[in-house]
């Protein structure tokens, strides 16, 4: 079987080559003219895919042969700019005509409001930021679309690999939701329930992907900072803390996987 990873990043090279590793052939994009040798080096054959120009002459031949495509690229929101959604969007009609027939769609938790209530993949979606608005946007536009099917894969906030926002938070001063839970996902679990969506063929669905640890962000954020010798941040107790509880428990439960890393 053939996948192409849209964005070969921070997340989208390791699981491109742990693809390769569970013997799919792989094609990879980067904006990147420089980091094409990288991707030759690790076995993954190479494209220039920018969505901020025009790609006719990129995505048939990236998606050419594909069966799935993972579509792995963080929004960037600016004024006066064409949005994360309009980007996207460009590569339907190319999905289509290369008959790539399913869409994994690389999501954030952020389109869930983040007051203090226990969220699931049945709970309404609505975004209290401009980025989470725009992600719920490109969510829905691949939702929507007939030729193929997609899957929605929410994450938390993305962790591991030289990755920690404890590195800005430490030091820092009465910062705000002491008692908000985290939600969080290891970048070995992003890539381990990436890989169980594609081997159960669980196309259509809408998953979380959140490790089962929801400490106090003041709990976990200081014994992370003493754990790597950073200053200790502190927190503001005088407002009430407001954050959601983010459910990772259906890819447990529908895909069978076990999270590895409890943070």
């Amino acid at each position: 079987m053939q996948v192409s990873v849209l964005g070969c990043g921070w997340l989208g090279l390791p699981l491109a080559k742990a693809l390769l590793a569970a013997g799919f052939t792989v094609k990879g994009s980067t904006t990147t003219p420089d980091k094409l040798t990288v991707l030759i080096e690790a076995g993954i054959e190479p494209y220039i895919v920018d969505l901020e120009k025009d790609i006719a002459a990129q995505a048939s031949a990236f998606l050419s042969g594909s069966d799935v495509l993972i579509i792995n690229i963080p929004p960037r929101v600016k004024a006066n700019e064409v949005t994360y959604a309009e980007r996207l969007a460009q590569l339907l009609p190319y999905i289509g005509q290369e008959g790539t027939g399913n869409v994994l769609f690389v999501s954030s938790t952020s389109v869930y409001a983040d007051d203090a209530a226990l969220v699931t993949e049945f709970t309404l979606p609505m975004p209290d930021t401009e980025s989470g608005k725009q992600v719920l946007q490109a969510e829905l536009i691949f939702e929507e679309a007939t030729a193929f099917k997609t899957t929605i894969l929410r994450f938390g906030g993305l962790i591991g690999a030289g990755r920690h926002p404890v590195k800005y938070l430490a030091g820092k001063e009465n910062l705000a939701n002491p008692d908000a839970p985290i939600n969080l996902i290891e970048q070995q679990d992003c890539i381990g329930v990436i890989l169980k969506i594609i081997a159960t063929n669980s196309w259509g669905e809408i998953f979380n992907g959140v490790s089962p640890n929801h400490s106090s962000r003041e709990a976990y954020y200081t014994a992370k900072a003493a754990q790597l010798g950073l200053p200790l941040p502190t927190f503001n107790h005088d407002e009430i803390s407001l954050g959601k509880t983010v459910s990772g428990n259906k890819v447990v439960e529908v895909l069978g996987y076990e999270y590895l890393y409890d943070l």
